[in-house]
């Protein structure tokens, strides 16, 4: 069958016409951030709540097997904190700014994943004392062969 240039244009039209009938949400759907944690960590809730006033739509499961959930998704020892989430096929483990995660996505780099260690004071999900200092952290991607730093943040505030 011969295509024509009208045939590809009304077709082109037709596809058009079609994805307006899409409902808005189905357009716009974000991925879903589905974060383990332990059951009696405050902080990871803290993370979820900074997560969903950046947009993102949260799943939490609670797990107490957290090391095994590490182990299996290949996050590095040096690395590991409290929680650990995934995100499309990403790892995201710690107290990672939404800031991170969301370049994180447009990028979308050959890595396993973005952590940020420990719990530092002032990362999302993690408030200090009231006049504490907050801590400079590395958020790290890392893969197979390694890690690197992705971004660096004071507090929530990119630096």
């Amino acid at each position: 069958m011969l295509i024509t240039r009208r045939t590809f244009a009304i077709g082109a039209l037709s596809l058009a016409g079609a994805n307006m009938l899409w409902p808005a949400q189905a357009q716009d759907a974000s991925p879903i951030v589905s974060i383990k944690k332990d059951p009696w960590c405050g902080c990871c809730t803290g993370w979820a709540r900074h997560l969903e006033q950046a947009g993102f739509t949260v799943d939490v499961e609670e797990i107490e097997e957290m090391e095994a959930v590490k182990d299996k998704l290949g996050v590095p020892t040096e690395l590991r904190s409290c929680h650990t989430a995934t995100i499309d096929r990403y790892v995201i483990e710690g107290h990672v700014p939404a800031e991170a995660i969301v370049a994180l996505l447009d990028q979308s780099p050959q890595i396993s994943g973005l952590a940020v260690a420990g719990m530092p004071i002032g990362s999302p999900g993690m408030g200090g004392p009231a006049g504490s200092d907050l801590d400079p952290y590395d958020v790290m991607a890392f893969d197979g062969s390694g890690e690197f730093v992705f971004m660096r943040f004071v507090g929530n505030q990119h630096v």
